[in-house]
């Protein structure tokens, strides 16, 4: 089958909104080619806007069809490859893992601020600010909600890999890098995650880029 998935993406190291779909679409075993776009640096969002006037990575090409966005193109990877199951197949389930992930999407203002992926990094936090610690605590709560209703299925939130865990696989590199203490539920799911060979090859990638971005670059406490 031809290939004319093409998706555009950001730093590895820092771009959280491009792993999420590169992920899904990695776990959905679909054949995509890559291109990648420093954000931050001279130059950077002519590039971008040369690909979509929304200014932002990720865009998935797929022939005439372009998506941006990261959780659209994570819906879109679910219809195009119906066999990966990106959501869950019982109709309560996918609902739910739905929920999760869009809350992952629009929420966690506090956590990702004040923890910026950086996959290269390890900066231990010896405390978080209240509102940061506040999303570490929605966060493990919706994992181990998941977790115990789902956990005999698989490894994952709602056992098999869906979607959702591609929403929540760049908190999971935040936690390592910043040193964040987890429940054991919550840190078996995280290693569980981080575990993926798709994971290991993004950070692997993350980690021989060049670029530095000293706004993302957070100093311990």
């Amino acid at each position: 089958m031809k290939n004319n998935l093409t998706l555009v993406i950001g730093n590895k190291n820092y771009s959280s909104w491009s792993l999420r779909p590169w992920l899904a679409l990695k776990q959905a075993k679909a054949p995509f080619r890559e291109v990648r776009i420093p954000i931050h640096q001279k130059g950077s969002g002519k590039k971008i806007d040369s690909y979509s006037k929304a200014g932002r990575v990720p865009i998935l090409f797929d022939g005439k069809v372009k998506v941006w966005e990261s959780l659209a193109i994570c819906e879109y990877a679910a219809e195009k490859f119906p066999q990966a199951r990106l959501w869950p197949a019982d109709p309560a389930s996918r609902a739910e893992a739905r929920a999760v992930a869009n809350e992952m999407h629009a929420g966690f203002v506090n956590l990702r601020r004040h923890m910026p992926m950086n996959c290269r990094a390890s900066i231990p936090l010896k405390k978080l600010p209240a509102p940061v610690q506040a999303d570490v605590n929605r966060v493990t709560s919706i994992w181990k909600e998941c977790r115990n209703r789902y956990g005999k299925k698989g490894p994952f939130l709602f056992g098999a890999f869906t979607a959702a865990d591609a929403m929540y696989a760049p908190i999971c590199l935040r936690f390592r890098t910043y040193g964040v203490k987890l429940d054991p539920v919550s840190r078996a799911y995280a290693e569980s995650v981080l575990s993926l060979p798709a994971v290991r090859e993004w950070v692997a990638a993350a980690r021989r880029e060049k670029e530095i971005i000293p706004d993302l670059e957070v100093k311990p406490s």
